[in-house]
């Protein structure tokens, strides 16, 4: 026999699932709490006019977005719609929630004819202040 040598059975591990659990939850409740949640952005490519005289929104809650990128491409909260059905989107809009509101974020190049049309659909939903988004003055040194 062998001198006082012997081989001990070795216990299988054992998994502590509450403390799994544990870190779990908190990983969870961390990456929830540091998610950046994506805003919506515009999806059509808009430059902006300056404005000086242009000030920051004070509502809490935005409004329906109408963009305007040429006369064919137009945009109502993210949905397209031509200038001949502009003024039955915005009057559906504006009943659905009236107290939104609609602005304006149109391309600088836009020309003013399509403008006045927009302006003439959104007298014929009811709508009478339509604030417009513009970028606020450059101020580079040149």
């Amino acid at each position: 026999m062998a001198a006082g040598f012997y081989m001990r059975k070795r216990r299988a591990p054992v998994v502590i699932i509450v403390s799994l659990i544990d870190i779990l939850a908190i990983l969870l409740i961390f990456f929830i709490v540091t998610t950046t949640f994506k805003k919506n952005l515009p999806q059509l490519k808009i430059a902006l006019p300056e404005s000086k005289a242009a000030t920051a929104s004070e509502k809490n809650e935005a409004p329906f977005i109408l963009e305007v990128q040429d006369e064919t491409t137009l945009q109502l909260d993210g949905k397209p719609v031509t200038l001949d059905g502009l003024a039955a989107a915005l009057r559906e809009t504006n009943a659905s929630a009236p107290d939104r509101g609609i602005a304006l974020q149109a391309d600088e190049g836009v020309p003013f004819r399509v403008i006045v049309r927009i302006i003439d659909a959104l007298r014929d939903a009811g709508i009478r202040n339509l604030p417009a988004f513009a970028r606020p003055p450059e101020t580079g040194g040149n």
